[in-house]
């Protein structure tokens, strides 16, 4: 039986967590005829004795690299601070310690100037989900994130809550029509739609996104898979909000969550790879590789992704504007706000590169949406301005559970039975996407009080997501 090898196993046999041990699996991927015994006392002998299996066709990469590896110097390599300054943290009981070592590395970067982790923060590549950094004139594209730009909008309408009881059929249907999901799926020939982003100069003039036309031509105006949705839902303000202009009540609403699609992933992809060829870090920091701004490397990224912030943008107003006119309804208001992305700002009176990956911006009045799960509220929040969380706040609930643990542990009775409980309609979705998948958002919120205050509460009602849970590539 091919009994699968992973990375514990590789450990235990004294392979370091990092490079090696990815390469160490693609072999494992590639053997033919070996039983896991076998390979197992493969790669022990490999790992005592690389020189002698440099030829081997199955094992000579791997071979080379732990070479490679025993032969590095501290000098070859940007050194990290070793006295790196202090983060904030909010909800620090609830915050996984994967994340918090991810942050920790990501405070040693010689361009980092101030950091902070928000209550919704878990593991990710490089700077963690819910992770804020602000860095002197350096960009880190996986301190942005694969989704660049991934963005919240909510659109508040002028139809009152027993509007939607009484034709839940009706935005089902409009859901439906008006919604497209998946990793890799877009619009063909004249269902493709049209926006002003797709005329701007950089598809023209940019060396690398010239390419990437078509396909975001394709997906404009859909959404990906994982965490991406469509959904109503009642949002209620608990008194008038003057600012908005919008009475206490309750009212239909509209929630987005989606980003760039496959252009920013290929944007991501490509500037992260050449981040790590001219930034060489430690092994520990490799995913933290930055661009300098002034480089042209640099200025590449920054234009590319401030295209695809906006192009994830556009995706939106799209989505929105054949919902509304679906719907013949009139917007009484619009809030959206990014996260996945960086920012030129000022930290405590210094010019500095903000990355939020996973973080809602937050300053003084600036409005944001901080969803919960397919059966908890969402808020439309104010940011109050907090310095010490960078402007930020949490850009969700955050994960409890893995992907792949909420598979694993997850029955599609049990998400059935809590969608029935909170008299939710559910299209689409993995068992990884299950509310028992994330942190509570009660939680999250009382640990941010500093950071927001609360607005109007949304409540979940109809939701759409990619049918197979599948991810953006």
């Amino acid at each position: 039986m091919n009994t699968p090898i992973n990375g514990n196993d590789l450990k235990e046999l004294g392979y370091a967590e990092g490079s090696l041990i990815g390469l160490a699996l693609k072999c494992n991927r590639k053997r033919t005829g070996f039983t896991k015994e076998q390979m197992v006392e493969k790669y022990k002998n490999v790992l005592a004795n690389p020189e002698s299996y440099l030829e081997d066709a199955l094992f000579g990469t791997l071979a080379q690299a732990i070479i490679d590896k025993a032969n590095e110097k501290p000098e070859d390599f940007i050194a990290l601070n070793q006295n790196p300054p202090a983060y904030a943290l909010y909800g620090e009981s609830h915050i996984e310690e994967g994340a918090r070592k991810q942050m920790d590395v990501a405070m040693q970067l010689p361009v980092t100037v101030a950091g902070a982790l928000m209550p919704d923060a878990h593991q990710g590549y490089g700077l963690p989900i819910g992770g804020v950094l602000a860095t002197k004139n350096a960009i880190i594209p996986f301190g942005v994130g694969v989704d660049i730009g991934c963005r919240m909008a909510l659109s508040i309408y002028d139809i009152p809550e027993l509007f939607y009881y009484e034709n839940e059929d009706k935005f089902k249907r409009e859901l439906v029509a008006h919604s497209k999901f998946g990793a890799g799926h877009g619009f063909q020939g004249q269902y493709k739609s049209d926006h002003a982003v797709l005329e701007r100069k950089e598809f023209n003039n940019h060396s690398f996104i010239k390419n990437l036309k078509d396909k975001a031509w394709s997906q404009l105006g859909s959404s990906g898979g994982g965490n991406h949705f469509v959904e109503f839902g009642i949002l209620e303000f608990a008194q008038e909000d003057k600012v908005l202009n919008i009475a206490k009540g309750k009212y239909v609403a509209l929630l987005t969550h989606s980003g760039s699609r496959g252009f920013g992933a290929t944007v991501a992809g490509h500037y992260t790879k050449m981040a790590k060829e001219v930034c060489n870090l430690p092994e520990i920091a490799k995913n933290l590789a930055y661009l300098d701004l002034d480089s042209e490397l640099g200025q590449e990224y920054w234009i590319a992704m401030n295209l695809a912030g906006d192009y994830a943008a556009a995706c939106h107003e799209v989505i929105h504007d054949k919902m509304g006119k679906a719907l013949g309804a009139t917007v009484l208001a619009k809030v959206e706000n990014h996260h996945n992305f960086a920012w030129k700002e000022q930290h405590k009176g210094e010019d500095v590169i903000v990355h939020r990956k996973g973080a809602t911006p937050a300053g003084k009045g600036v409005m944001g949406i901080i969803p919960g799960s397919m059966t908890a509220p969402g808020f439309l929040v104010r940011g109050k301005g907090e310095t010490q969380a960078i402007n930020s706040a949490s850009h969700g609930a955050g994960r409890q559970m893995s992907r792949t643990s909420a598979i694993k542990n997850i029955s599609k009775n049990e998400m059935k039975s809590i969608l029935k409980d909170h008299n939710v309609t559910l299209i689409g979705a993995g068992l990884d996407e299950a509310p028992m998948a994330y942190k509570d958002i009660h939680q999250v919120m009382a640990a941010q009080t500093d950071l927001v205050d609360v607005v109007a509460t949304f409540t979940p009602k109809m939701v759409r997501m990619a049918d197979d849970g599948s991810r953006e590539d």
